[in-house]
């Protein structure tokens, strides 16, 4: 707002300054010389006359022969004296716009006063024009103190609307800080929501619920849990891998090979979709193994992984594993955690194969990372358990690459693929890959999660 005033002040000292030169020079040149002899009066009498044809200037009188001039010097103050009251009216009106909000009585009153009484001026200046009552008994001072008071309005106006705009500006950072708060309000009740929506002792289901109780949206709600879980050991890992100093898109790409991704931090679907497929390999088998189950099927077998999930449900990870280390449950962490991080990958996050080491010893490494990974694991088991015991049992899919993209089976991750369809089956985005698979639970469909190109 400084920068607004100086601008506004500089011209009005220039202009003056230009004021006060013009008088002084046409006081100089209209000034009488000493006598020289007849010829010297009478050449400077002659360059006056030219100077004075040519300058713009208001010129001083001194001399009164030269009516036209001084007709004009007294028109130009009129017209001094009529923009500098018209500049006055327009600096109370500003005046009395700001006083308005907030109101100000006093800066009310006291900008009406002079409106009123500028305009009472204006009233007099034209029935002086009407009347042709110009007579200015010095029109180079009118001229000079019009110009002072132009610019004084001039410079208020300037001030006034600075003072409005930093008033609109600490209303729009009062504002700023009012929604930032509410913000971190909202942001504060969804945390704690979503604290106590994962909260790894107790998921969704109340501890009486029944086994003839299940219902679809009983393994929804365990199935977010689990995505949840995935994409928090995601973050981690490439977290790990940054501080490694890996290069995350050669690892995205040695993943999903030939995939453009919309946005750069689109890769992670990419790491996500590569520990899915890890995890849930095998869910359709009993206890995520190929052989030949030995435990009676139907009704007895669906029991017994509800008992299961029940169980493990409201235990924590690592005191599970610690009370069952030999549990299938162990077995499952254990193969899982092998197969998911490879001994190079290790070695380059950590400098070592200690977590590698323990688990294959039968012990809990005590770290972050093992950590996220033991309660990733713990979800997607509970929701292998939680499948099983559905009649019919719950059955896990995913579409293959290239396939066009349904909403019936489908959730997109990349909704930047359909800015370039038109909406026809022949443009519909296409499937790059999948990264969170789809189930059937009888009659529903649960759709898989797809990055789309």
């Amino acid at each position: 707002m400084d920068s607004v005033k100086r601008s506004a002040v500089t011209p009005s000292k220039s202009r003056l300054a230009r004021t006060f030169a013009k008088v002084l020079h046409i006081q100089a040149v209209t000034g009488v010389a000493p006598e020289d002899g007849a010829e010297k009066r009478k050449s400077h009498e002659k360059t006056k006359k030219d100077l004075l044809k040519k300058s713009t200037r208001i010129p001083s009188f001194e001399d009164d022969d030269d009516e036209e001039l001084r007709d004009r010097a007294v028109r130009e103050a009129f017209l001094a004296k009529l923009f500098a009251s018209l500049s006055a009216i327009k600096a109370a009106y500003a005046q009395l716009q700001f006083a308005q909000s907030p109101y100000d009585a006093d800066g009310i009153q006291s900008a009406d006063q002079v409106v009123v009484s500028e305009l009472k001026n204006l009233s007099e200046l034209k029935q002086c024009y009407l009347k042709n009552q110009l007579n200015e008994t010095s029109p180079e001072m009118t001229l000079l103190l019009s110009e002072i008071q132009e610019q004084k309005s001039l410079v208020k106006t300037y001030e006034i609307t600075s003072k409005k705009l930093d008033s609109q500006l600490k209303l729009k950072d009062s504002e700023i800080t009012f929604l930032k708060e509410k913000l971190a309000d909202t942001n504060k009740d969804n945390r704690s929501l979503e604290k106590k929506l994962n909260s790894s002792g107790q998921l969704a289901m109340p501890e009486n619920t029944q086994f003839s109780d299940l219902k679809p949206s009983h393994f929804i709600t365990y199935l977010r849990q689990a995505v949840k879980s995935i994409r928090s050991f995601v973050r981690l890992l490439i977290t790990e891998m940054e501080s490694a100093d890996w290069d995350l898109d050669a690892a995205a790409s040695s993943i999903e090979p030939g995939i453009t991704f919309w946005q750069p931090n689109h890769k992670c679907f990419a790491f996500e979709a590569f520990v899915c497929r890890e995890m849930f390999d095998g869910f359709n088998h009993p206890n995520f193994s190929t052989r030949t189950s030995t435990e009676q099927g139907g009704h007895h077998q669906r029991r017994l992984f509800f008992d299961r999930f029940m169980e493990l449900k409201s235990a924590k990870p690592a005191d599970y594993l610690a009370w069952k280390p030999k549990s299938l449950f162990a077995t499952f962490c254990r193969k899982k955690y092998l197969r998911l991080v490879h001994p190079k990958m290790e070695a380059s996050l950590f400098g070592n194969l200690d977590h590698r080491n323990l688990v294959n010893s039968g012990d809990l490494p005590e770290t972050p990372f093992f950590t996220a990974f033991s309660e990733m694991a713990k979800r997607i088991w509970l929701l292998h358990c939680l499948a099983l015991s559905f009649d019919p049992e719950v059955s896990i899919f995913q579409v293959s690459k290239g396939n066009r993209f349904s909403e019936v089976y489908m959730e997109s991750l990349s909704d930047e693929a359909f800015l370039s369809s038109d909406g026809t089956p022949e443009t519909d985005p296409l499937v790059a890959f999948v990264v969170v698979p789809g189930f059937r639970i009888g009659a529903t469909i649960v759709q898989c999660q797809v990055y789309l190109q």
